[in-house]
């Protein structure tokens, strides 16, 4: 059985038009920019925002369906919801907040608190059962929202950023904690993100959402190889680079030509690896550099013994050298250098659209 989402939403200067399919079991995750439609996408399947067109069906039984004059309720969805804040009602035990979802379904007072306290068990806050949520730290706050979110049994988890509140000290902790936890539940989860750590840890494949849109989608580790975003080339760490083939160079809006190798004529993405990129004060001497481009640093960002060397000029660039290069070449933002690259070192596959998750 499968989630099957095509999302229309228009909320505010947001449009969003989506398509997911999350199989039974399945965990994906959504990344994307701030204000790209993410939240929106959870609150779409869990019915707290309405479609204005499009359909959700969840293991066949549709929930939301504008054209039919269908929408379920969210308290008569089989979906659970963690929030990013969690959203731990500061007025209730701890046992009450995870038994809120069932008593919310018209549970039982007595069936509810029992589920409740078995799922308190379950995720290790049995001793925080009669306690309010201020007296739980970043994790077991967590934990006690996700309890709250499984403790309906639902057939859908949707996660938004729910390890966005943590600090940076437990967040590694707990992030093995909730992998743990969703590993045992065997629905289908969706889950938003800023983080491909998250990803990569919690998730068995992700779509990328901008401006609404699912502008890429597949396992990480293809979308990795394949950035066809900008976002996406940052958030993987390379250089992204669109434009045309013709007989071997790739050639930009902005003018730039990048020589390439065995790569077909047409439209087309180039990555090339921050490491890959080799900086000098002068034009560097040998014919079997075929790209060569001026620029000026405008960034210099410290990794250990690595430095990140943002460039502008007509290939605005990302390079990595080590520390040494840099005090060599005495290097400091708003020098000029130049950028080389060598052509078998630059990826170039051909652009494809994308048409959902």
């Amino acid at each position: 059985m499968t989630l099957e989402a095509r999302l229309e939403v228009r909320v505010g200067s947001l449009a969003l038009a989506a398509e997911l399919a999350v199989a039974d079991g399945e965990v994906l995750a959504l990344l994307g920019p701030n204000g790209a439609g993410k939240s929106t996408v959870l609150r779409a399947l869990a019915g707290l925002t309405p479609l204005d067109g499009g359909r959700i069906t969840l293991d066949g039984d549709v929930l939301d369906d504008p054209a039919a004059n269908v929408l379920v309720a969210p308290e008569a969805r089989r979906i659970g919801f963690v929030f990013q804040d969690y959203q731990l009602f500061p007025h209730m035990s701890v046992l009450e907040n995870v038994a809120y979802g069932l008593r919310a379904r018209r549970a039982p007072k007595a069936e509810a608190r029992r589920v409740a306290g078995e799922w308190l068990e379950r995720v290790g806050l049995s001793a925080y059962a009669a306690q309010r949520p201020s007296a739980l730290s970043g994790g077991q706050a967590q934990r006690a929202a996700l309890a709250r979110a499984l403790a309906t049994d639902p057939r859908l988890l949707l996660l938004d950023e729910p390890l966005a509140a943590l600090d940076a000290g437990t967040r590694g902790a707990v992030r093995a904690e909730l992998r743990r936890h969703l590993e045992t539940f065997g629905g289908m989860r969706v889950l938003v993100t800023h983080d491909p750590v998250d990803a990569h840890a919690l998730a068995d494949r992700v779509a990328v959402l901008e401006a609404g849109q699912i502008v890429q989608a597949g396992t990480l580790a293809e979308v990795t190889a394949r950035p066809r975003s900008r976002y996406v080339a940052d958030l993987m760490g390379v250089n992204l680079v669109r434009g045309t083939v013709t007989d071997g160079v790739l050639r930009t809006d902005r003018g730039a030509a990048v020589v390439v190798a065995d790569a077909a004529a047409g439209p087309a993405f180039a990555v090339i690896r921050p490491h890959s990129v080799v900086l000098t004060r002068t034009v560097p001497d040998g014919s079997s550099v075929r790209n060569c481009w001026e620029g000026t640093v405008t960034g210099m960002d410290r990794l250990g013994d690595r430095v990140r060397v943002s460039l502008e000029g007509p290939l605005p660039l990302v390079a990595e050298i080590t520390v040494g290069a840099m005090e060599a070449m005495a290097l400091r933002p708003g020098d000029t250098v130049h950028a080389s690259v060598k052509a078998t070192e630059v990826e170039v596959y051909g652009e494809v659209e994308v048409h959902g998750g």
